[in-house]
């Protein structure tokens, strides 16, 4: 059992790992020996997270606008073109729009929806063959969506598609993990809380010491909790795992007495 959480070896691709979550988990990857692709939709950011990523291990970058189906395409067909197989996608690159209720837009919920929801599904089916060639009964491919604890809980703020998009990736994890089970193929979701980033710097700045009196924890979250997390699902150690949501939130979820 000491190559439990041995991932040395294996290929992953993260989407919106240029910052925030996907750069913690694709920093833990990357540590762990993992020859990992990141993309986003801002080349230089892209680049330049893999530039530091690569003075630790294998990390390239793959700019990429996963908000359109062209977008999709040719992230696939670059990702199809330097590899035969791949063991890990990690489903990460999401949206957020914050509006008064009476002002929230229409096109704040197709912007949230698309990103978070339908976009992680077509990337999924495009780069089924390379899963399927990596999985195996003994060593499943891994499918991570990053979900949210605003898809479990309710969110204080005023960001009405971003909660109901993420509760939508953690149902979209179970439902791929019933689809691919017999193709070896487990699917898991990660709910993060607060985790210190560029997308949660507004927040921290407004409600971030509230937020971290209510935790039972008494703390944000740190990049090596993210990595961890991820680290496990995609290990041996997760192999018997699918269809599964973990909250990764210092006990918001679990252990925040009710009164």
């Amino acid at each position: 059992m000491k190559d439990l959480f041995d991932i040395s070896g294996k290929v992953a691709l993260v989407t919106g790992g240029s910052r925030g979550i996907g750069e913690m988990i694709a920093e833990g990857f990357v540590t762990h020996g993992v020859k990992t692709y990141i993309s986003a939709r801002k080349a230089e950011a892209c680049d330049a997270t893999a530039a530091r990523l690569s003075e630790i291990g294998q990390c390239v970058s793959i700019p990429a606008d996963l908000s359109t189906a062209d977008g999709i395409g040719s992230l696939v067909e670059e990702i199809q073109r330097r590899e035969q197989k791949l063991d890990i996608l990690v489903n990460n690159a999401g949206a957020v729009w914050g509006a008064p209720v009476d002002e929230f837009p229409e096109s704040a919920w197709d912007k949230v929806m698309t990103i978070n929801v339908k976009s992680p599904f077509f990337l999924t089916q495009a780069l089924l063959p390379l899963l399927e060639k990596a999985a195996s009964a003994e060593d499943p491919a891994r499918i991570i969506m990053v979900g949210s604890v605003d898809g479990l809980n309710v969110n204080r703020l005023p960001t009405f598609s971003y909660g109901p998009s993420k509760a939508a990736v953690h149902h979209l994890a179970r439902t791929l993990a019933a689809h691919l089970a017999d193709r070896h193929i487990t699917a898991n979701a990660i709910a993060p809380g607060l985790f210190p980033s560029k997308m949660t710097a507004a927040t921290i700045d407004k409600l971030g010491e509230q937020i971290r009196q209510d935790t039972p924890l008494k703390r944000h979250g740190r990049p090596e909790d993210m990595a961890g997390v991820a680290i496990y699902l995609a290990s041996p150690a997760a192999s018997f795992v699918t269809g599964v949501v973990i909250p990764v939130d210092g006990g918001i979820t679990g252990a925040r007495p009710s009164l």
